[in-house]
């Protein structure tokens, strides 16, 4: 694996994927604080401590691991559309998927709906394809939550397993890196 300390820049057609910074707590605090946007992740909205932490562990997470989360915002505008990544949580995961990194991605109401999702994880996976050594990322999901169900699929993520997270249903997908 190549060896990252912050995210690095990606590009679409429609879309910068950079590293978050300090600045962009107001953003990421309005997205997380959202109950639209958290009712099928979190099932709740997110306090400014918990965004801020958030935030912190995106910065973490390149530091410590080499991958990690990019804020994602328009090329024409740099309007900020939301956040797209791969993560170690370190869940409690049944079966266990220690080690595995996790594939996530968070639209900003606003945001969906224009295929922005689909666009930004493709350039993310693409990434991961080129960087990773782990032979796959996973994501999951809740069942409710078919336009994310969507963009796994389109993105080659194949249904694994059914479960809880916590107490929430849960679907858990993979897919192999190299695509």
């Amino acid at each position: 694996m190549s060896r990252f300390d912050a995210a690095p820049l990606l590009e679409t057609e429609r879309l910068r994927l950079r590293a978050h910074a300090a600045e962009d707590f107001v953003a990421t605090r309005a997205l997380w604080s959202d109950p639209a946007v958290v009712r099928l992740i979190t099932g709740r909205p997110a306090s400014d401590e918990e965004a801020w932490a958030r935030l912190l562990r995106y910065a973490g997470h390149w530091r410590l691991m080499g991958f990690g989360y990019w804020l994602v915002e328009t090329k024409a505008e740099g309007r900020f559309v939301g956040e797209v990544g791969l993560a170690d949580y370190r869940r409690t995961l049944d079966p266990p998927r220690d080690g595995v990194p996790e594939a996530g991605w968070v639209l900003a109401p606003a945001a969906q709906g224009r295929g922005y999702a689909g666009e930004a994880v493709a350039a993310v996976l693409a990434w991961a394809d080129a960087h990773l050594s782990a032979p796959e990322t996973f994501c999951m999901i809740h069942p409710e939550n078919a336009a994310s169900i969507r963009v796994a699929e389109r993105a080659g993520y194949r249904r694994n397993a059914t479960g809880l997270y916590g107490e929430r249903p849960t679907l858990f997908l993979t897919r192999p890196t190299g695509g």
